[in-house]
């Protein structure tokens, strides 16, 4: 096994996930709302479609890639009224009095939801392709196990960021009530919706 290239995978994987973008917000909301379980499983959705994005990137899929990209404004749109719709609702959500435990349903749900709100983004294949390039390891098709190992990688190094992000967060729950909590909801609403909006902006 290629520990090096392994390596370099997480650290792809790591710094394309650090970012705070919309993804960013929505798991930090969920964690100081619900639970570090709820904010990791959220950060996994999104690790998920990082690894899917890899995969095209990694495998040498142009034909896939080539159609997110010529349909990335239908993606983009989707992405932007389903941001839209967690804005207004994580602006409208009233804060619970205690931190709930976290449920099946709710850990899939949240799953889910990051998981298509990432790849309606198709751009970040790009940045994949473009961070595969810069580190002469854009073209593996021939070495199937290389771009295998490259993938987990990616997906370690996310979903790293992830249990860190929500670790760190869940930390400073038990400290805020639930006035903060209230402030906490609607700001990060109107965050949520601002990028939603931005994105179905960005279409004309």
């Amino acid at each position: 096994m290629d520990v090096g290239l392994l390596l370099r995978g997480m650290v792809i994987g790591f710094s394309i996930a650090a970012p705070v973008g919309p993804i960013g917000v929505l798991c930090i909301r969920r964690t100081l709302a619900s639970g570090r379980a709820v904010g990791f499983a959220s950060g996994l959705g999104a690790a998920t479609a990082d690894a899917v994005y890899g995969c095209v990137a990694g495998f040498g899929l142009t034909f896939v890639s080539g159609a997110l990209i010529g349909g990335q404004s239908w993606l983009r749109l989707v992405g932007g009224l389903f941001l839209c719709y967690l804005g207004v609702r994580s602006f409208l959500t009233r804060p619970a009095e205690g931190l709930a435990p976290a449920e099946g349903a709710g850990l899939a749900g949240a799953y889910v939801s990051t998981f298509v709100l990432t790849l309606t983004n198709p751009m970040t294949i790009l940045s994949f392709a473009a961070v595969f390039a810069g580190l002469g390891i854009a073209d593996t098709r021939g070495g199937y196990g290389s771009a295998a190992l490259l993938v987990v990688g990616v997906f370690t190094g996310s979903a790293l960021w992830w249990l860190g992000l929500s670790g760190v967060v869940s930390l400073f729950r038990a400290r805020l009530s639930v006035h903060v909590l209230w402030w906490v909801n609607r700001i990060s609403g109107v965050v949520i919706f601002g990028f939603g909006l931005a994105a179905i902006l960005s279409l004309a």
